[in-house]
């Protein structure tokens, strides 16, 4: 995402691309298709499609509870990493109309094609065939931009950050940008400062309640990694960190994390974690600060140290990452209801299905990029 997934591919090649932070892109588009696997066999979230009971298989809570807490935000830091240089090679007209692109039309395809034929696969069977349900869908506007809220967001935020560039001369800002990680102590106030705001807005807007398809409830963490990636850019700081500067946050979160089955065990029953007065959604609302800061620092050491050369592999997948993002949801869908009559156990269904998913996703979003203009799209 160079203001999204794909455009890392084109913009960022001008600006010498981190082949670490492709191995981490590569890694986030993968986790996506697993973490929306792992709701259909008993995880917990909103999908298309289910086979098991919302949040009946713990193991899977877990793994969704702990990917929510990073890999959307560190979509995000990574959007806006790549924000600024962009933006000054476009200037604005060129920038925004280069998001527009690339950001609004697959919105419009997935919102008014991928949706409703999403929803049909879900749908279909002998007595509703595809094609007829997919149509059915398509007539009674069953539209919306499943995972491509993410671009809805990107474009306010590029929208937000061209009116700053314009309007109050962020660039003379920018030239005194963020050069080195902050202190621990700063770290750990910003976390907690995220974490209480989270608290409070959830008060209003609980995890699970949409506004225009945004779950309000995770964005004051979301704003915040955007303009650190913005803040952060000039000065290529991602790219710089070191083990010895994580390894506290390491510990930290892998503490936290340690408490999390604790508390679902024990006071799971209860329930409020997704917002309200009570100790629950107060837990919750920190936990996702502490954790994301811990993993995103610690996947950005591991792509300095194992992403310094491309492979074709590699150099593959983070062409076709932004696809695969895309195209997930109806492959996905289908695949889970073709394996439906298949008596295996939940967690070998995620396992089996989440690989062949991300398989599928990454070789038509491939085939798609042979299309006419396609690669200046996907």
């Amino acid at each position: 995402m160079n203001v999204s997934i794909n455009n890392m591919n084109s913009d960022s090649v001008v600006f010498s691309r981190s082949v670490g932070i492709d191995f981490i892109r590569i890694l986030l588009s993968i986790l996506v298709v697993l973490h929306h696997t792992a709701i259909s066999y008993g995880g917990s979230g909103s999908w298309f499609w289910r086979e098991e009971p919302n949040a009946s298989i713990d193991i899977l809570v877990i793994f969704n509870t702990i990917n929510q807490s990073y890999f959307m935000g560190m979509f995000f830091l990574i959007a806006g990493y790549y924000t600024p240089r962009s933006y000054d090679r476009k200037q604005p007209a060129k920038f925004l109309s280069g998001r527009l692109l690339r950001l609004g039309l697959p919105l419009l395809v997935f919102f008014f094609i991928l949706h409703p034929l999403t929803v049909a696969i879900a749908r279909s069977n002998k007595s509703n065939p595809l094609m007829q349900e997919w149509w059915h869908m398509t007539k009674a506007c069953a539209f919306g931009p499943g995972p491509l809220w993410f671009a809805i967001a990107l474009l306010i935020f590029a929208t937000c950050y061209t009116g700053g560039r314009e309007v109050f001369r962020l660039a003379d800002r920018e030239a005194r940008s963020v050069d080195a990680l902050p202190s621990h102590l700063k770290l750990a106030l910003v976390a907690v400062g995220l974490g209480m705001l989270s608290f409070l807005v959830r008060l209003a807007f609980p995890v699970g309640k949409e506004v225009l398809w945004l779950q309000l409830g995770y964005f004051p963490c979301y704003i915040f990694l955007f303009v650190a990636g913005c803040a952060t850019a000039r000065p290529r700081l991602l790219e710089r960190i070191t083990l010895r500067e994580a390894a506290p946050w390491l510990i930290i979160t892998s503490l936290a994390l340690v408490t999390l089955p604790i508390m679902l065990w024990t006071r799971g029953p209860m329930g409020g974690f997704e917002g309200g007065w009570n100790l629950n959604a107060l837990y919750y609302a920190l936990w996702d600060p502490l954790v994301a800061c811990g993993v995103i620092l610690g996947l950005l050491v591991a792509a300095r140290r194992w992403g310094r050369h491309p492979t074709p592999i590699t150099s593959s997948l983070a062409r076709n990452a932004f696809g695969a993002f895309i195209i997930h949801p109806p492959v996905l869908v289908a695949l889970s209801v073709w394996a439906m009559p298949w008596t295996a156990a939940p967690l070998i269904k995620f396992t089996v299905v989440g690989a062949a998913a991300c398989t599928v996703s990454f070789i038509l979003a491939a085939a798609l990029r042979e299309l006419p203009g396609m690669r200046h799209i996907i």
